[in-house]
C-alpha cells in the first residue's frame, strides 16, 4: 500500500512540476490546443513502459512486426483488459493494414501477440478475435525474456523503466507465480511417483 501511495505523490509531484514548466515556457498556448485526460473525451490507461514492450515485440516478430498492433488493442480498450472485437476490419484499418487481405495481415499479427503472452482470445460471432483479453505488457514481457526472445540491452532499459514508473512489483509477483506452478508441479508429479509405488 506504501509503494501506491508513493508512485501517487510521485506522479502528482511529476504533473505539479510540468505544470509549472508549461506556465514559464508555453504560457500563452490556447486551451484548446491541450489534450488533458481529465477535461477531454476518449481516452483510456496504458502502461507507460509500452513503447519499449512495443520494440520488444517488433524485434521478435520480424517482417511482421506486431508492435502496433497491440498499440491499437490498448487505444480501444474500455479502461478494462478485456476487448469485443465485432469488426476486424476496424481494428485492421487502424493496425495500418489496407487491402483485400488487411484482416487476414491483423489476424497474422494477432496470433503472434497471443503467442507472446500479450493477448488471451475466446472465438466469437466476429470469429477467432472476437472476445480479448489484453495481458499485463510488463508481465508478458517477463516470460519473452524467460523464453529468451528479448535481448539484454533492451530489457536492462525496460527493467530501467518499470523501476522508474514504480512497477517492478509486478516482475517480482509474476516471478513468484511461475516459482509457485513449478513447486505444484513437482508435488503433483511426485504424488503420482508415490501412488504408483504404493499400487500393489
Amino acid at each position: 500500500m506504501a509503494n501506491g501511495k508513493q508512485s501517487t505523490t510521485k506522479r502528482m509531484k511529476m504533473a505539479e512540476r510540468a505544470q509549472k514548466l508549461m506556465e514559464i515556457h508555453f504560457p500563452n498556448m490556447p486551451a484548446s490546443w491541450i489534450w488533458h485526460r481529465k477535461t477531454n473525451d476518449g481516452y483510456t490507461t496504458v502502461p507507460r513502459t509500452l513503447p519499449i514492450v512495443m520494440q520488444a515485440i517488433d524485434v521478435q516478430t520480424k517482417g511482421q512486426p506486431a508492435g502496433h498492433t497491440l498499440f491499437c488493442l490498448w487505444a480501444r480498450s474500455p479502461d478494462h483488459p478485456v476487448i469485443t472485437i465485432e469488426n476486424p476490419a476496424t481494428f485492421a484499418s487502424e493496425a495500418g493494414f489496407i487491402g483485400e487481405r488487411a484482416v487476414d495481415t491483423w489476424r497474422r499479427r494477432m496470433k503472434r501477440l497471443r503467442e507472446l503472452w500479450f493477448i488471451q482470445t475466446k472465438p466469437g460471432p466476429s470469429g477467432e478475435f472476437h472476445y480479448v483479453l489484453l495481458v499485463n505488457p510488463n508481465s508478458a514481457l517477463e516470460w519473452m525474456r524467460s523464453a529468451g526472445f528479448v535481448q539484454d540491452g533492451l530489457y536492462a532499459r525496460f527493467i530501467d523503466r518499470v523501476i522508474e514508473v514504480g512497477a517492478y512489483g509486478e516482475i517480482e509477483a509474476v516471478r513468484s507465480l511461475w516459482q509457485e506452478q513449478e513447486a505444484a508441479k513437482k508435488a503433483a508429479a511426485a504424488a503420482t511417483t508415490t501412488a504408483v509405488q504404493l499400487t500393489p
